[in-house]
């Protein structure tokens, strides 16, 4: 599930402020005027370094050659064809984490165990690229064709146990080449007990499958070797602003209209506005806590949930909602009737891909 991560002081494993640049005293209206080119920041010297080696020795323990390269760019991928891993920017520094939080609401790989589990996503598909999986007739047999589409959308089936449960939103549901990263995943994390955890599920043959193809490509050098890095951040000439004003837009919602007939029975039209709050601000003063409370229930990124929020705000407003006494009881329905329009979009056949 996703959460929110705190980003308020610099670790002390991070590098001193004497070696940072100066953008690091910015405010953040300073700071995105910067171009992300100019940012100079790196993977080397943070714990992301640390994070990577740590992935080299569960790989090392399977016995496979194979190492990733890694670079920086403006958010996770695997290019295809190229077996390296891009990782977000924001992530090589406390000061662009901080921004990062306060423009999308939280920080996308911003733990530690966070961040492992999509690098260990990204590294099933850089390990795809690597050995030219997906070309395997048994891998097709297994996982699908990985030359069909990417929907734009899909439609998750929460109960499947056709697909392993790495990354939030049953993210292997989305494509068989997501479904095999994710499996990879799961068969790479320690201590992961797949053998026992998935037993009798339709995904243990993926499991199993994958187990029995590590096994066969352990100690062969890939026949895909090129260090291509692809969008390197010290290529991206767009300013700070302008990335999140596109990111912003890509995580942005697209909900049905809110139906009054709920929102009234929510609230109130007939309380005595002298003495009832309004519900518009009622919702304002509550909007950071069940954000993030519901982006805990249905693990919904809050930047999502907050479009959600914005809509029933302004709907309130217009049809002059009041709160009739303001309880917890209220906000609790409150954040029941936000976790609702959420799953209804989360099941709707309208989920994003996104890696």
């Amino acid at each position: 599930m996703k959460r929110s991560v705190s980003v308020k002081s610099r670790p002390s494993h991070w590098p001193s402020t004497s070696t940072n640049p100066a953008w690091v005293h910015y405010t953040d209206e300073e700071l995105l005027k910067v171009r992300l080119c100019d940012l100079g920041v790196s993977i080397r010297g943070t714990p992301i370094a640390k994070r990577i080696a740590g992935v080299h020795a569960e790989l090392r323990a399977k016995n496979i050659g194979f190492r990733p390269h890694t670079w920086l760019s403006s958010e996770w991928f695997s290019p295809d064809g190229v077996p390296g891993i891009a990782i977000p920017f924001y992530l090589a520094h406390p000061r662009l984490m901080k921004l990062e939080d306060r423009q999308m609401l939280e920080v996308e790989g911003g733990s530690e165990a966070w961040f492992m589990r999509l690098l260990r996503h990204e590294v099933g598909h850089a390990i795809d690229n690597a050995y030219r999986l997906r070309r395997r007739r048994t891998w097709r047999e297994v996982f699908g064709r990985a030359s069909q589409p990417y929907p734009k959308y899909y439609q998750p089936r929460p109960y499947s146990k056709r697909f392993v449960l790495h990354l939030d939103y049953w993210y292997a549901q989305g494509h068989p080449c997501e479904d095999f990263a994710e499996t990879f995943a799961v068969w790479l994390t320690p201590d992961s007990n797949w053998e026992k955890r998935y037993r009798g599920w339709p995904a243990f043959k993926k499991l199993e499958y994958v187990d029995a193809l590590m096994r066969q490509i352990a100690g062969r050098r890939p026949p895909v070797t090129t260090r291509e890095r692809v969008d390197p951040l010290r290529q991206l000439r767009i300013t700070l602003q302008d990335f999140y004003t596109r990111k912003r837009a890509r995580y942005g919602t697209e909900f049905p209209d809110f139906y009054d007939r709920d929102l009234r029975r929510l609230f109130s039209e007939t309380a005595d506005p002298s003495v009832s709050e309004s519900a518009a601000g009622f919702l304002r003063r509550i909007r950071p806590e069940i954000r993030s409370l519901v982006a805990r229930w249905t693990g919904q990124y809050q930047y999502t949930i907050d479009q959600v929020l914005r809509e029933l705000i302004s709907r309130s407003r217009e049809l002059k909602l009041r709160v009739d006494g303001v309880s917890e009881q209220t906000k609790l329905e409150a954040s029941v009737f936000l976790t609702v329009q959420t799953m209804n979009y989360l099941h709707s056949g309208r989920h994003r891909i996104f890696l």
